[in-house]
């Protein structure tokens, strides 16, 4: 049997900004198959908290109704409901109209 060991809680981790541009707080950064939102600014080859749990208002690009629920996803500019070639964010946590420019989105956790 293997063992493991408690690091942390998980709501946000540690993240090395690995490029030469500093990370604005509370932008939207790509994990793979998930999004994350920086909690403070981020410089260049430094380590910064991005949560990875919570609910966040964040940029909608879909320029339909997104209601309470459905899953939605994050196309590098904002989020959308259409999965296809876009990352998953986590679902709605409330009704965006179709002209919102933002949205309420419970990140995946």
């Amino acid at each position: 049997m293997s063992k493991a060991t408690y690091f942390q809680r998980g709501e946000s981790l540690d993240y090395v900004n690995a490029t030469t541009d500093k990370i604005e707080a509370f932008s939207v950064i790509t994990l793979v198959s998930r999004i994350g939102i920086a909690g403070d600014n981020i410089e260049p080859g430094e380590i910064g908290a991005v949560a990875v749990s919570g609910v966040f208002e964040v940029p909608k690009v879909d320029e339909t109704a997104i209601p309470m629920g459905t899953l939605v996803y994050y196309d590098g500019t904002g989020i959308t409901a259409t999965a296809t070639d876009n990352t998953p964010a986590g679902y709605a946590a409330a009704d965006a109209a179709a002209g919102d420019s933002s949205m309420i989105v419970k990140l995946l956790g």
